[in-house]
């Protein structure tokens, strides 16, 4: 996990030297260095959170699409089944009646 090198309260409380023609230019530079350099995180950290959200988002969607397929097709073989299911107690009704009603 990236760490960031300052806080917000850091850059808050940061107090640069002053010397006589104003504050210390490098120190200044240094510190924006830093900042930079934080911010630069920041939005790589971003950047790599939003692909892997987008990438779970296509999984999702497609798990989804997946399970829809199932159970239609589950659907399908519930209502061949209760056809074939029906058609087999028909089949055995009929061959029932025949023998009852042959010994008469």
């Amino acid at each position: 996990m990236q760490t960031f090198e300052l806080t917000v309260q850091e850059i808050l409380d940061k107090q640069f030297n002053i010397d006589f023609k104003g504050y210390n230019a490098q120190e200044v530079d240094e510190f924006l260095d830093r900042v930079i350099h934080d911010y630069q995180q920041y939005d790589e950290k971003i950047k790599e959170c939003t692909d892997t959200l987008l990438k779970y988002e296509n999984t999702i969607e497609s798990l989804k699409n997946q399970i829809s397929d199932l159970q239609a097709r589950l659907n399908m073989q519930g209502e061949v089944s209760t056809n074939a299911s029906n058609l087999d107690v028909l089949r055995r009704l009929s061959r029932l009646e025949a023998e009852v009603f042959k010994n008469k």
